[in-house]
């Protein structure tokens, strides 16, 4: 029974978020697609007052929560970081799909648990999830321009000693180039042709893609553009220069792998036995939860096991 009524649980809950959030925020796009929709039919078919006055009134709605969220005007630093994970969202939007992970993740251990500790625990875990993934996302995805990096610094030499300009050696990065580097050198291009210089949208790249070696390609091309000289020969320089520091990257991520390895199953193991235990035999490890002595051995437990993977994590960190 507890089955069943889980499987609806999920299935409900699962419809409401999507349900609310193609209500609250898909609703400028399909008003944005009835109107050209109308507009493009030459007088053929006109929008019913009614109609209009509806999908006005969403826009209005959800503008005015979207104004009433809590933190909106300080998500500045949450916008940059959805921009370097890659995705569509907008700073409002994640702030409710976090808080609705939170009640989610609660509602879910209570189920099981019929404990409210388990509630707190799991809306803990709720709302600092997507936050995690966020970040996972956004690290993945820099690793990945940061490999793909030296291929691109490859093409704009080959361009400029073709004879191309730098701009038409970024719309060939562009046009050869797979994701994530044909995005962002897409939006560098884009923010020189309305209006901006070079020096502001390698800036901004620089900001969106948090990298070192990017960094060093980037100072290069700006100080050739002040003094002079031949760029080509700099990026080449640049290039064999990133490819044996990734080359050493590669060689430490895999002597420490064992290390990071230890130090992820010692932070994540006592709590995955002490729920194993308690969904096995609750009486068996509530006593820890309701004694004095249970309380303070579990916090040192805790402050122990944190201090360990602080320790291997600061041990397997090596710059090169």
């Amino acid at each position: 029974m507890k089955w069943i009524l889980l499987f609806f649980f999920l299935l409900t809950t699962s419809l409401f978020f999507l349900s609310f959030f193609n209500t609250l925020f898909f609703s400028q796009k399909r008003f944005e697609k009835r109107i050209s929709y109308y507009l493009l039919k030459d007088d053929e078919k006109i929008l019913e007052k009614k109609n209009f006055n509806l999908l006005v009134q969403i826009q209005l709605m959800n503008e005015k929560i979207k104004k009433q969220l809590p933190s909106i005007k300080a998500t500045d630093q949450l916008e940059i970081l959805l921009n370097k994970a890659g995705l569509d969202l907008k700073p409002e939007e994640f702030i409710l799909f976090r808080w609705m992970a939170t009640i989610f993740f609660g509602s879910l251990l209570y189920i099981f648990s019929k404990n409210i500790i388990f509630f707190i625990i799991g809306a803990f875990l709720g709302y600092i999830f997507p936050k995690l993934l966020i970040k996972r996302k956004a690290s993945h995805r820099l690793l990945k321009f940061n490999e793909s990096l030296p291929d691109m610094i490859t093409i704009i030499v080959g361009c400029l000693r073709a004879g191309f300009s730098f701009p038409q050696a970024l719309k060939s990065v562009v046009e050869e180039s797979d994701s994530p580097v044909k995005e962002e050198i897409s939006l560098v291009l884009k923010e020189m042709q309305y209006g901006g210089n070079i020096e502001e949208a390698l800036y901004h790249l620089k900001e969106r893609m948090n990298s070192e070696d990017l960094e060093l390609m980037i100072q290069a091309i700006l100080i050739q553009r002040q003094v002079g000289g031949n760029l080509a020969t700099v990026l080449d320089i640049i290039v064999q220069t990133i490819r044996d520091r990734n080359a050493i990257q590669r060689q430490v991520m895999t002597l420490t792998a064992q290390g990071r390895l230890s130090g992820l199953i010692i932070g994540l193991l006592p709590i995955i036995l002490s729920f194993a235990i308690y969904f096995i035999n609750p009486e068996y490890i509530t006593i820890l939860f309701t004694q004095k002595i249970g309380l303070t051995m579990i916090g040192m437990g805790i402050f122990s096991a944190i201090i360990g993977f602080i320790l291997i994590q600061k041990i397997t960190t090596i710059e090169v």
